[in-house]
């Protein structure tokens, strides 16, 4: 299996007389939806779909009901979830309240196991995709 991706030129956003550069972004071939990666997960253990769609439900309800009451949430080798947030600046701590908080955003840590299948990945070019002709 390959990662995709295209080549992309660029202006320096800090130096935007700069000349472009060239960069590397990966290509997304399609989003799986959670639909699918039950059946994938009932086709290599003893879980039928429907088991494996109520489950993947039920973490997601877990996983939101545990970052909001602030927690983090590894899952072993795969790594940890947990939350961040921008906030207003303040110039003392004394003004420093929850009204600063302007979002929280979600972020995921992958653990070692994760991180060192990353190492392996390859890559090709995704201009060398070649579409077939629908009928």
């Amino acid at each position: 299996m390959s990662i995709f991706y295209n080549r992309v030129e660029r202006i320096n956003p800090q130096d935007k007389t700069a000349p472009k550069k060239w960069y590397a972004t990966l290509k997304t071939i399609r989003q799986v939806r959670e639909k699918e990666v039950a059946k994938l997960v009932a086709d290599e253990t003893t879980m039928d779909r429907k088991e494996v769609e109520m489950a993947l439900d039920r973490f997601e309800q877990i996983l939101i009901r545990l970052l909001l009451d602030g927690h983090s949430v590894q899952l072993g080798d795969w790594g940890s979830f947990y939350l961040t947030c921008n906030s207003a600046a303040s110039d003392t701590k004394a003004e420093v309240t929850a009204s600063n908080i302007k979002n929280l955003n979600i972020r995921f840590s992958p653990g070692v196991e994760l991180t060192d299948a990353l190492k392996h990945a390859t890559f090709i070019a995704a201009e060398t995709l070649v579409s077939t002709p629908t009928k």
